[in-house]
């Protein structure tokens, strides 16, 4: 079924709309794709692939065109709604991610990855490429992990607690630039005041969550819900007695943890491993 109209004729889907708004603007400016870049600084042939729905762009890129345009936060509030739609991910994630977006609590195991809100452009680009997406859709799934980061962020950002096995830190990405910069984008994230980062080191032995990535979400109702994922599957679970075996599990793991200040020293002693990118 294709996308509902409102009345104005424009789409009700948060990227199509979005598009659909650049468009708009740009055919009443009377300006080409080169103008507009040459007007507001950036490359055209981006402003081609927004207006295409090929890619949203960057809020800085939105905040540009409000101002060249003239229309104060329209067109970022439309890119916070693409960025945040929960129809850019796939299916089986969909009702997860509405969730995730209304948590007022989250806490996170991860085994060979970090979860997506705490990953950078460069690092989600490299594990879904090498998950096999290609191409545009590659371009919107980084898009929609990056979205997520803004969960974390602003001043009413719910807490977040994030247990990395070693193994996390240690499964580096094949550009050595991009690995430093999600290192470091890691350490910062530790300090602030929502989000608790612990390392389970190896040698902690097994536990119950020893092959599972987990994330918890503690709903405003009370509720708390699970999600499971490995590399080729992913399960929420809302059955609270499946829930509560795994919250025992996890509560085992956060005792095998190093302590939040013994963590960021981890990540900090595994930073100054990786080399700096040679400057030019």
């Amino acid at each position: 079924m294709p996308p509902r109209r409102a009345i104005t004729g424009r789409s009700q889907e948060p990227r199509q709309r979005f598009a659909e708004e650049l468009r708009s603007l740009r055919a009443k400016k009377g300006d080409s794709l080169r103008q507009l870049g040459d007007a507001v600084g950036w490359d055209w042939s981006l402003f081609g692939k927004m207006e295409n729905g090929q890619t949203i762009g960057s809020p800085e890129v939105s905040q540009a065109l409000d101002i060249y345009y003239g229309t104060p936060d329209l067109l970022l509030t439309l890119w916070e709604l693409a960025a945040g739609d929960p129809t850019q991910f796939k299916e089986r994630y969909r009702r997860y991610m509405a969730l995730e977006a209304e948590a007022v609590s989250l806490w996170h195991y991860g085994v060979s990855i970090l979860p997506g809100m705490l990953q950078t452009h460069g690092y989600a680009s490299e594990v879904l490429a090498a998950g096999g997406i290609r191409g545009e859709e590659l371009t919107r799934q980084v898009e929609a992990r990056m979205g997520r980061r803004e969960l974390l962020a602003g001043d009413d950002a719910p807490p977040f607690r994030t247990i990395l096995s070693e193994a996390v830190l240690r499964t580096s990405l094949k550009d050595v630039a991009q690995w430093h910069k999600q290192l470091e984008s890691l350490a910062e994230a530790a300090e602030r005041p929502n989000l608790t980062l612990q390392v389970l080191p190896h040698g902690s032995g097994t536990h119950g969550l020893v092959s599972t990535d987990v994330m918890f979400l503690r709903l405003s109702d009370g509720r708390t819900v699970a999600y499971t994922e490995n590399a080729h599957h992913g399960e929420l679970i809302e059955e609270s007695g499946s829930v509560e075996r795994l919250q025992r599990a996890y509560d085992a793991v956060r005792d095998l943890a190093l302590s939040p200040g013994e963590s960021r020293k981890f990540v900090m002693r595994m930073l100054e491993e990786v080399p700096c990118a040679p400057s030019i």
